[in-house]
């Protein structure tokens, strides 16, 4: 596996909106922090789950070869290229002969080289996650997501407060991908 960039996460105003009805909030005095908490909140999510939550834009850096390699974010949607990296970090686009991409049914993207490759990295581009927005993701980790909000939305002045709740958790682990090493 090499080395893998998300996008930041876009926070809609439907996310906004629900964590602040949740939690009794109106005006707009605490947009901006509540805004970083969804974000962070998601990429939380990711991290418990093994997806991508929301769908955006991702690349990673693969070493060349002729074996199939998967792609570290899941599930993956569509791959959009594959350059050739230099060691000065220029990139080349490869032709689409020089390799073949597969997604399965899971959403594990992949991909493998047809012919010998110049540079000892390429960077793949592709979009990866399970909505395009927030009212397509599922309630268990719409819900869990809107809790821990909430969570660190109360204790955020409280250096003493251990964790999220265990409802969290609990919310989120009927999507949780389990990887075998």
């Amino acid at each position: 596996m090499g080395m893998l960039t998300r996008a930041a996460v876009t926070v809609d105003g439907h996310a906004l909106d629900e964590v602040k009805t949740y939690l009794r909030i109106d005006g707009d005095a605490e947009d901006s922090t509540l805004t970083a908490l969804i974000a962070t909140a998601i990429e939380q999510c990711e991290a418990h789950i093994g997806l991508a939550v929301l769908h955006r834009a991702m690349t990673e850096v693969l070493v060349p070869g002729a074996a199939w390699q998967k792609l570290t974010a899941a599930p993956v949607r569509v791959i959009s290229s594959v350059e050739m990296l230099s060691i000065s970090g220029a990139t080349t686009l490869m032709s689409i002969s020089d390799y073949e991409i597969d997604i399965d049914s899971e959403g594990s993207g992949r991909l493998r080289f047809l012919v010998p490759v110049s540079q000892k990295r390429v960077v793949v581009g592709f979009k990866a996650g399970l909505s395009v927005d927030w009212a397509g993701i599922g309630e268990g980790l719409r819900h869990g997501i809107v809790r821990l909000v909430a969570h660190y939305h109360v204790y955020r002045d409280r250096a003493e407060e251990l964790g999220p709740p265990a409802a969290v958790g609990a919310l989120w682990r009927a999507s949780r991908r389990v990887r075998l090493l």
